[in-house]
């Protein structure tokens, strides 16, 4: 062999080595990037795999043939194949793993921050003389585990107030019973839907901050549930403040609430959305009724168990989603088509017929977002989230606003199935998980691929991508007193047999209970024409209501009597000296409002005549003794509070937040007396828990 042949020889077993080396190293990596894709096409996976391992079993067989025996044509066939491969096996499992690494981002992980903050009111000074409230919890990681942490590490000697309540904690510092509390980082999303409190973030300052990666709580909460049998999830819609996505621990903030059944076998679904202000007993708060929202102070997981014992159905997933993320998506999909439905009442004279509501900073003003009403009106990313947000300008309130997020989400749905790029799923897959935390794990994620393959087919065959069940759970108004906070909320109760009919129903598409009723929806990707369904739970108000208890001053005795022994409750009587009729009640001990199953006694103050001095006149005769009118004696139309019958106040709506608040009812008599009684019945607290 010459010199040139040699050299040709040694450029051809270099060439050979170095495209080995390259195709083992890309092999590999192609081959475990296909690998980690679990439950997806395993035959084709496996296949596919098998076929580039024996392309490179013959590239090496033959290559080294080639070089012994000089002969290059089939080499050099496999050697320009092996060229092409290259590139296609890289670029297939970049785009693998940058997938499965975007659905990993989806997890929640197994650590996070924390963070418990030292608040007091913006003009108040801390001293070592203040008293600090911290709640009583010992579970609380943020207003206990860490509030504790903070004070050793703040070297703090003051005096701890303890609470069992946030709002009765907050209550006492907005009236300086107490000088600062211990609350989680997340306070303005916590509390600040409530109205006393609803400035928290511009009344309130943070005096000392501490922050710890922990455990993450919600990491406990894995479900063996797979995704191709049926499932159950509950999404949280949450503000996040962190930078470019979703802070994982980030709190819900009562806005979007909504359990969503899935059944993968006869792709139908149902969504049940769940009011916030919806009065509930909540599960880890002792079972206190309160507002359902207010299970976000306690964590995820004290929201997750009040749904389940409220509807009696196990939550497998739960979904967090950024609010702003809704934002963004919208805007990658490049808007979507809604109806948006007309409000009831203005934002103000120059927006009269608009639908307005904040931006996505929680912003008003000039940077207000307005919509035409109208059908199919195409909403860009801020807009769609302003649909979702309003409740102010409707008259049914949260429940309006739950329907119109269940619109959002179906425009979004029609979208996302029409996606016709690799890189339009790229930009919503980045969208998506920078803004979605869930304990669903990846594996379980991928295992839904099959299920979106079947209604992909079912959508080409029939026209139908899958049947959505809607509900609506009948409600009434309820204005709560607090005792304890001192403050009314406005809350809505619902109608039980409502409610079961929507849990029926739910039960029955998760297979629990044979189906009885027949699903009639059907959702069309390719049909833009709106669609309706026969909707579970609307028009049944039957099952009884929650109770409050009623203004009894101006009733008569016999009247109490008769509303005591119809509701099992004990009646004590006090008469005092009153400028009123004699024998009319002129004040109970119980404020008007507070929730009825947490009171067993009333004491009622009854008006009695002023004793008469006698006089020493001989020839002045005695005024006349003013007698109760005879009408007086039979109950009167006052107490209509409770009555299921009457129009319900719809919490939220514009006449209801400029309502002026009643003025509290105090004993003229006794007001220390009255002041214990009406604490000892708050749902929330008593006396004796803030020792």
């Amino acid at each position: 062999m010459n010199e040139k042949s040699k050299t040709k020889q040694k450029i051809k077993i270099a060439l050979f080595t170095i495209i080995t080396l390259c195709y083992i190293l890309v092999d590999v990596y192609f081959t475990k990037s296909l690998l980690s894709l679990t439950g997806i096409e395993n035959i084709i996976r496996y296949l596919i795999i098998a076929l580039f391992i024996i392309f490179g079993i013959c590239y090496i067989i033959f290559g080294i043939r080639s070089i012994k025996k000089n002969k290059n044509k089939a080499w050099i066939v496999l050697t320009i194949l092996a060229i092409i491969f290259l590139p296609i096996l890289a670029g297939a499992s970049y785009y693998i793993n940058k997938i499965y690494n975007n659905l990993d981002k989806f997890t929640i992980k197994e650590t996070s921050t924390y963070t418990s903050v030292l608040l007091a009111l913006k003009e108040k000074e801390i001293t070592s003389d203040s008293k600090l409230g911290m709640i009583s919890n010992e579970n609380d990681r943020e207003g206990y585990i860490l509030a504790k942490e903070l004070i050793e590490k703040e070297n703090l000697k003051n005096e701890i107030v303890s609470y069992d309540d946030f709002l009765i904690m907050l209550n006492d510092l907005y009236n300086e019973e107490i000088d600062a509390v211990f609350v989680s980082g997340d306070y303005k999303v916590l509390f600040g839907n409530e109205d006393k409190f609803k400035s928290i973030a511009d009344e309130t300052k943070i005096v000392y901050s501490y922050s710890k990666e922990m455990k993450t709580e919600e990491s406990k909460l894995i479900s063996n549930k797979k995704l191709t049998e049926p499932f159950t999830v509950l999404v949280l819609g949450v503000d996040s403040e962190a930078q470019g996505g979703l802070n994982p621990n980030a709190a819900f903030n009562g806005d979007t609430l909504m359990l969503i059944t899935f059944n993968p076998n006869t792709l139908s679904t149902t969504m049940f959305s769940i009011p916030r202000d919806m009065y509930v007993p909540i599960a880890c708060n002792h079972n206190r009724y309160n507002k359902i929202n207010s299970a976000a102070a306690y964590g995820t997981n004290c929201v997750i168990d009040t749904v389940k014992q409220m509807t009696d159905i196990d939550i497998d997933y739960f979904v967090k989603v950024n609010f702003k993320g809704v934002v963004d998506l919208v805007e990658t999909l490049g808007g979507v088509d809604v109806d948006v439905e007309e409000p009831d009442f203005s934002y103000d004279s120059a927006h009269k017929g608009l639908v307005c509501e904040q931006d996505s900073q929680r912003r008003f003003g000039e940077n207000l977002v307005c919509i035409t009403p109208g059908e199919n009106v195409h909403l860009n990313g801020e807009q769609a989230l302003a649909y979702a947000r309003c409740r102010h300008l409707y008259l049914l309130s949260d429940i309006a606003r739950n329907q119109h997020q269940q619109a959002i989400i179906e425009a979004v749905a029609k979208k996302l199935v029409r996606m016709s790029s690799f890189s339009d799923f790229e930009n919503v897959l980045n969208t998506i998980t920078n803004n979605i935390a869930t304990n669903m794990q990846t594996s379980q994620i991928l295992s839904f691929y099959q299920t979106i393959k079947n209604m992909l087919i079912n959508s080409l065959n029939t026209g139908e991508f899958m049947k959505i069940q809607k509900t609506y759970l009948e409600y009434y108004g309820l204005n709560v007193w607090l005792p304890g906070a001192e403050m009314y909320t406005s809350a809505l109760g619902y109608y039980p047999n409502s409610l079961k009919a929507i849990t029926k129903g739910m039960k029955e598409n998760l297979g629990l209970l044979p189906v009885e009723t027949i699903k009639t929806f059907s959702y069309d990707y390719k049909n833009d024409q709106n669609y309706s369904s026969d909707v579970i739970g609307k028009g049944i108000y039957s099952g009884g209501t929650l109770q409050l208890m009623p203004d009894l001053s101006g009733q008569t005795v016999a009247y109490a009597e008769n509303w005591a022994s119809s509701n099992g409750k004990t009646l004590l009587k006090e008469f005092v000296e009153s400028e009123s009729v004699p024998g009319i009640i002129i004040n109970q001990s119980v404020h008007q409002g507070t929730f009825l199953p947490n009171v067993s006694s009333v004491t009622i103050y009854i008006s009695k005549a002023k004793t008469l001095t006698p006089s020493t006149d001989p020839d002045k005769k005695p005024d006349n003794q003013t007698t109760p009118d005879k009408e007086n004696n039979t109950p009167n139309d006052k107490d209509t509070d409770n009555d299921p019958d009457n129009e319900p106040t719809i919490p939220g709506t514009p006449q209801e937040e400029n309502k002026p608040q009643d003025t509290p009812q105090t004993n003229p008599t006794n007001s220390t007396d009255e002041k214990k009684e009406d604490t000892t019945t708050s749902e929330n607290t008593s006396t004796e828990e803030k020792e």
